[in-house]
């Protein structure tokens, strides 16, 4: 029996699963990431974890016809990682040093969420689109593009970092990244409660919020509340919240509408954590796309993320 194997890395676990030769997920598991000493055995960990599924299934390394491996940070078509933060890695050829590792099995490298889009386009939401653009919004927002079924990787495999386009010039407060003004910084989970926030501080109310914080069993600490709650809120008919979740939709659908003008995709797919928000997300993201896009390119179907936290590991199986 012919498997693959697709390898998710985050800075916080690593998700493995193994494939048959169609792509089927056979066993998938997760292991922590071990980000000590630099993330000095990161790769040790996947290695040994993948050879102990084989021995599991009795199969041997002539039978695994790669790995596809997706980082979290921009990866250039030869395998080199530009750096990693997250993980503690500066720059080194994972594709070459892991497929030593693994006594010479190939291995595919790239950015874990063009990784993820990969999936999505080709086992989930995406299905039966040649152009599709993945944005992930979580903790942060992500991207990856496949345009006429390639993947978009760019020059140093940063193309597809949707959540740095700027979308604020008048924007005071820096980035993560150390811009200004980038998508991330109203759109992401943290992003709509730093939103929500500066409404209060305006001295707009929001009852739904208010009973939020000071709600001793919540799921946030006294005081805080989480970018579910505002969409909850939203849902409530909390006005604050609407307000915050429109805001969210309008830099998204700006944003969306630029790539559109670049990609002309036909399917946005939206992934990522606060995708749980569902229906309402989707319509205040189209609301506003429609609003700013070039005519000819608002053709486009949104969707929500089918495959999950999985999207990684079927983006990765695909590309070997």
């Amino acid at each position: 029996m012919l498997v693959r194997f697709g390898v998710d890395v985050g800075g916080t676990t690593i998700k493995i699963g193994m494939f048959d030769n169609q792509c089927k997920l056979l066993t998938k598991c997760e292991i922590n990431t071990d980000k000590t000493n630099a993330g000095a055995n990161i790769l040790a960990d996947i290695c040994k974890k993948i050879n102990e599924i084989l021995d599991e299934f009795r199969l041997s390394k002539n039978e695994c016809m790669g790995v596809g491996i997706g980082l979290p940070g921009p990866v250039t078509a030869s395998g080199y990682i530009q750096g990693c933060v997250n993980l503690g890695w500066g720059t080194f050829n994972v594709k070459e040093t892991l497929s030593k590792m693994l006594e010479y099995v190939p291995v595919e490298v790239m950015n874990d969420a063009n990784m993820a889009a990969l999936g999505e386009q080709k086992h989930g939401s995406g299905m039966g689109s040649e152009s599709v653009v993945l944005i992930t919004i979580g903790t942060g927002v992500g991207g990856g593009v496949i345009s006429e079924g390639k993947i978009i990787a760019g020059t140093n495999g940063a193309a597809g970092e949707i959540g740095h386009m700027p979308v604020n010039p008048d924007e005071t407060e820096k980035c993560g990244c150390g811009k200004k003004g980038c998508l991330e910084q109203y759109a992401s989970a943290r992003g709509i409660i730093r939103t929500a926030r500066k409404y209060m501080e305006e001295g707009k109310e929001s009852p739904y919020l208010l009973s939020v914080m000071n709600k001793a069993d919540s799921g946030s600490a006294a005081g805080e509340f989480t970018a579910k709650d505002v969409f909850d809120g939203a849902k409530n008919g909390d006005e604050l919240c609407a307000l915050a979740v429109d805001s969210l939709g309008k830099y998204l659908g700006i944003a969306l509408a630029s790539v559109a003008a670049v990609i002309n995709p036909d399917c946005i797919v939206i992934g990522g954590g606060v995708s749980k928000a569902g229906q309402l997300l989707l319509d205040v993201i189209d609301k506003y796309f429609k609003e700013y896009a070039f005519l000819p390119c608002r053709n486009v179907t949104f969707k929500l993320a089918e495959l999950g936290n999985d999207a990684g590991i079927y983006g990765g199986a695909s590309n070997v």
